[in-house]
Order: structure tokens, then C-alpha cells, then sequence
């Protein structure tokens, strides 16, 4: 069988990766109309569940991402001068984007996959390339999936907020929420580590206030130092960065939710955001990603590696299920997005409860003890015990990922 991956972002490599290890006879090839090393955004996160998932399928590539993966081992929120709140038994991990992606690169290319960069897919790939499976893993905007819109049902709702990607020079611990008053209203940033000189910083705010401090009608630079000195305490001296192409003319965004009623159409499938759009308020792009193409593969190839189902029947498996899945995780990132839609009815003036609503802004039903939980995760003492069970738990989670890749 004969695979094309339109996209060499995660979610095509690593499908390419899956393809080759379950079936070494399959011609795999990403086409990515990028560069190497050309990527956007800065880093990406994942916690255990990711890691288990990745050393199931490969654990050659699993091991590289989580040697180069930096562990941050808390949730801190900073409301203005306040004393920082922590959201206890948070942590994660963080790769920089482009480690990463040169990470599947490589690992796709030592198991035979073709990959072909600065070359972008004509509007008919099954007839380009010859192929019996096409992955339309172009992103957000994907080209593919446009060509067919009607077909797919998308929808695609866009949010009220403006936000704008950066880094910062200051390699945050934590993953770090900031939020500071000012006269036209909240203005916040989401900071997780991308190295060990760097992290990165979303900015978000109102309509109402990206238009009050001007940010509308002052040049992108300059809007970044203004924000800057807004956000002098919680950058603790530090920069913020501008991506290495730069800002451009335009680069304050709104979320788009993208939704698909159907995710295939013949033998061309939908993976990644192309698919699905979860806002970045949960960090859960490139993992859903990943896991959507780790989905296919099982679909396609079927629990007998070397005889899989009928390629339409496992294309219809995928869409049926793995879309299903989607749907509940897509509306709870829903709820997320409506939390910062209307953070000013949330009680800012009270930061450990602030904290709280932030940490249960997707919707989830918590008991009612959890909140004294919360509030006793901000003595240092007992948030020292919670910490001290947490890496015990991660601990024992790395040993059993270890010992499942010995022989039987």
C-alpha cells in the first residue's frame, strides 16, 4: 500500500512512522511544503498518558522525545502582586517544536519513509502521487479539507478573544498563568518552558481591551513592549520574544473551533487540525494530533500487524470512533474558551478562589472537598507532601514505561 502524508507536521510523521513499523512492505511519503526546521509556535506539551501512548507504538522515538523534554513540576497562578497561587499535583513535560519534529523526521527516515520538504501537494494527491491512503495533515488551514468543505460539514466557529504567540527569555519552572488589571481590562499570558534560555508566552485578552490599550493601532513591536512592562512582574526582568520570521503586519489571532461531520471522503482522511481544533487553553493540540494517527493506524492495519481490514472498512472504524472521541474533549475545550470569554465575571479580587474556577474551567464536576484541598495546597508544608506523592506517582509511571520494553 502506497501512503501520502500532505503535512510533515506531527501528526503526518508520525503516522509515517506507525505505517513503516507495521508494515515494512508499505511506501510511506510526507510532503511538506516547509522547509526543515520551519515551524510555528514554540513548544509543545504533554503529560504521562502522551508519553505511555508514544512508548506503545515506538518506543526508539519515545525515549528521544522524553530525553529532550523538559519536566515542569507546577501550576502557578499570578494574579497582579498577589502572592502566587499553586494548583497542586499539576506538572508536565515540554519540547521545543522544531526538537521535536526533527525527532519523527529522523526516525521516519531510518525506517525507509520518503520525505520530501519544500514541496507542496497539487489540488488531486491520489492522482500525484499515486496512492492508495491519503492523510490530509495540513493543519488548521488545511487545503485539503477546503476543497471539499461541503462534504466534511465543517464548521468553523471562531472566538471573541485576540491572542498573540511570543516567547519570552525567561525559562519559566512552572506552567505559568498571568494575569494583570490595567484601565481597559484583563490582559493574561500562558508560559511553559520551551529550553533551558526560553519559554513560551501567549498573550490573551478581551476584544474590548486589546482595543483599549491600543494594541489595535500600535505596530506589532511596539504593542510587544508595551506588553513587556505590563507584564514586568511575572517576566521577573525577562524579554519577550518575537518568532524568528517575525510578527508580520497582522499577528494578533482569534481561536478558531474547527468541527467535521465526517473526517474521510474516499481514501483521503482527515488527521490533526485539520480535523479538530481544541483551544490552547488546554494544550492538547499536538497530543490529539498524534493520538488521531495512532488511531488510524489501528484502524487501518487492525490488531493482526500483518494483516489488516480492508482499507475502506478501517478508514470508516477511524472516522466512526476516533471522531466520537473527539466530540466530548472539543466540548470541553469549549468550556474553556467560554471561561476566558468571560473571565470579568470571575472573582480576580480573590486569588486562591480565582485560582480554583481557573483550574475547573473546563467544566469537570470536582467533590465538594476539593476546594480545601486547594486551599491547603498553598501552605508550603503540606504542598511539599502533595509534591513529594506526585513525583513518587511519575516515578513509578517512568519505571513501568522501562520495564514494558524489556524482552518477555
Amino acid at each position: 500500500m502506497r501512503t501520502v502524508c500532505v503535512g510533515g507536521g506531527p501528526a503526518g510523521l508520525y503516522y509515517a512512522i506507525l505505517a513503516r513499523l507495521r508494515r515494512e512492505s508499505d511506501d510511506v511519503l510526507v510532503v511538506e511544503r516547509n522547509e526543515p526546521g520551519v515551524t510555528f509556535g514554540w513548544s509543545v506539551t504533554f503529560g504521562e498518558d502522551f508519553l505511555d501512548d508514544l512508548h506503545r507504538n515506538d518506543p526508539v522515538s519515545a525515549r528521544a522525545i522524553r530525553e529532550s523534554a523538559l519536566l515542569w513540576g507546577d501550576q502557578v497562578v499570578l494574579v497582579g502582586d498577589a502572592r502566587p497561587v499553586h494548583l497542586g499535583g499539576k506538572y508536565g513535560y515540554s519540547i521545543d517544536r522544531t526538537r521535536m519534529l526533527d525527532i519523527l523526521a529522523r526516525r521516519a527516515e531510518q525506517l525507509g519513509v520518503e520525505l520530501r520538504f519544500g514541496t507542496t501537494a497539487g489540488p488531486e494527491p491520489e492522482a500525484e502521487f499515486d496512492a492508495d491512503l491519503i492523510l490530509a495533515s495540513d493543519g488548521v488551514g488545511s487545503r485539503l479539507r477546503a476543497q471539499h468543505v461541503e462534504h466534511f460539514g465543517t464548521t468553523i466557529t471562531p472566538g471573541r478573544n485576540r491572542y498573540l504567540w511570543l516567547g519570552t527569555s525567561r525559562s519559566f519552572a512552572a506552567f505559568t498563568f498571568a494575569f494583570e488589571r490595567t484601565d481597559a481590562g484583563l490582559v493574561w499570558f500562558y508560559a511553559y518552558p520551551s529550553s533551558d534560555e526560553a519559554s513560551t508566552c501567549i498573550v490573551e485578552c478581551s476584544p474590548e481591551t486589546w482595543a483599549g490599550l491600543g494594541l489595535d493601532t500600535l505596530p506589532p513591536s511596539d504593542g510587544v513592549r508595551m506588553l513587556e512592562g505590563l507584564f514586568a512582574r511575572a517576566l521577573d526582568g525577562h524579554r519577550l520574544l518575537e518568532p524568528d520570521g517575525g510578527l508580520g503586519a497582522d499577528p494578533w489571532l482569534n481561536f478558531r473551533e474547527i468541527r467535521n461531520a465526517t473526517w474521510r471522503r474516499d481514501n483521503l482522511v482527515l488527521v490533526g487540525d485539520s480535523a479538530h481544533t481544541t483551544h490552547f487553553g488546554i494544550g492538547a493540540g499536538t497530543v490529539l494530533a498524534v493520538q488521531d494517527s495512532i488511531a488510524l493506524a489501528d484502524a487501518v492495519y487492525g490488531p493482526d500487524l500483518q494483516a489488516g481490514p480492508a482499507l475502506q472498512t478501517g478508514l470508516a472504524t477511524y472516522d466512526r470512533v476516533r471522531r466520537a472521541e473527539l466530540d466530548p474533549i472539543q466540548d470541553m475545550a469549549r468550556r474553556n474558551v467560554r471561561f476566558f470569554e468571560t473571565i470579568d465575571t470571575q472573582p480576580v479580587e480573590d486569588p486562591v478562589r480565582f485560582a480554583y474556577a481557573l483550574l475547573n474551567r473546563r467544566g469537570e464536576a470536582q467533590p465538594g472537598w476539593q476546594y480545601r484541598v486547594h486551599q491547603a495546597t498553598q501552605v508550603d508544608g503540606l504542598r511539599q507532601v502533595r509534591r513529594t506523592i506526585t513525583n513518587a506517582r511519575r516515578t513509578a509511571r517512568a519505571v513501568k514505561r522501562r520495564r514494558s520494553e524489556l524482552p518477555s
